[in-house]
């Protein structure tokens, strides 16, 4: 797979990448050992940039990348992130997830799981409104000075904490949700990476899997599936949704591919800075998403997807109120 820079100042890091949270959390049943054959797949089909946090299963996806990563560490690019205490279930530290001390903790713990002696990408997972940004990646740039980490980046955070935050230390990235039906980041927030030279790390390209065709209904969701908790999943919202989706299968039949590698191919075509890191525990959806990097789109095909997911079209939030109150600080 092609690489190129993460950013202006980032390690050089394949187009796609890998995310890793469904392994462990919120989509379905864990399964480690498809989640194991999937990271190794990756690594063999030259997907370099591997993403988690310690949110993930409180340290649970971490251990797991760590297991992957066992004398393959260079051949990846470890991303992991910190300070989403409301994920992990709560902290332990006595400290708020953004707290120069946490972030210290948090960090040699996240080491420790993953079994390596330097992370290549640090975020910060959520923006602490209760401690400035200054003093957070304050706390993160002595962890590259302490040769702990090696780039600094930043998730769901709004511009202006975006450009406090590069004042203090250089910010590599901005990982964000970003989709055909979350185009939210255009809003403003992608001019000022693109200003800074920070590249977009789009979480979610595939709109938390309901981009790919599969699931048609509230009910195609187990039980225990994270996502019927959130309100484009809910069965009001969810027929309008389908109805977008079903739209968007004559594109996708018309071109030869899956709705799902069509959805990824958009999310390149907005830039050269945007990097997609759909997640997977199967090799097959892996290797599905991997050709979609390659898809060309003409400029009549983009612009019928823009028409059809103009931005805020997508029916329902996309996470819950509370949380949203949480994003873009």
């Amino acid at each position: 797979m092609e690489q190129k820079h993460l950013g202006k100042i980032g390690p050089m890091v394949s187009r796609q990448g890998l995310g890793c949270m469904g392994m462990s959390i919120l989509y379905g049943q864990p399964d480690d050992a498809a989640s194991l054959s999937t990271l190794h797949r990756a690594l063999d089909l030259g997907v370099n940039m591997i993403v988690t946090s310690d949110a993930y299963g409180n340290g649970l996806n971490e251990t797991l990348v760590g297991k992957a990563l066992a004398g393959r560490r260079e051949e990846a690019v470890v991303c992991t992130k910190f300070g989403n205490l409301a994920l992990a279930g709560g902290g332990d530290t006595g400290f708020t997830g953004g707290h120069p001390s946490h972030v210290a903790i948090a960090c040699d713990r996240s080491l420790k799981r993953l079994g390596v002696d330097v992370i290549d990408l640090y975020a910060l997972h959520r923006v602490d409104p209760t401690v400035p940004i200054e003093d957070t990646v304050g706390a993160m740039k002595r962890l590259v000075e302490q040769g702990k980490v090696r780039f600094l980046g930043l998730s769901e955070a709004g511009s202006d904490t975006i450009l406090r935050a590069h004042k203090v230390h250089p910010i590599t990235s901005l990982e964000t949700e970003y989709s055909l039906w979350s185009r939210d980041v255009e809003d403003g927030i992608l001019a000022t990476c693109r200003t800074l030279g920070i590249a977009l790390m789009a979480y979610s390209p595939l709109g938390r899997g309901f981009l790919t065709g599969s699931i048609m209904s509230t009910e195609a969701l187990g039980e225990k599936d994270g996502r019927r908790n959130l309100p484009r999943f809910k069965s009001e919202n969810m027929a309008k949704n389908v109805e977008l989706l079903e739209k968007m299968s004559h594109i996708a039949v018309s071109k030869g591919v899956t709705t799902a590698q069509l959805a990824l191919a958009w999310v390149h075509a907005q830039g050269a800075d945007i990097f997609p890191i759909p997640g997977t525990k199967k090799v097959n959806y892996l290797e599905q998403n991997l050709a979609a990097a390659e898809l060309q789109l003409s400029r009549e095909e983009l612009d019928a997807l823009n028409q059809l997911f103009s931005k805020g079209v997508a029916s329902g939030g996309r996470y819950p109120d509370p949380a949203l109150k949480g994003l873009g600080i």
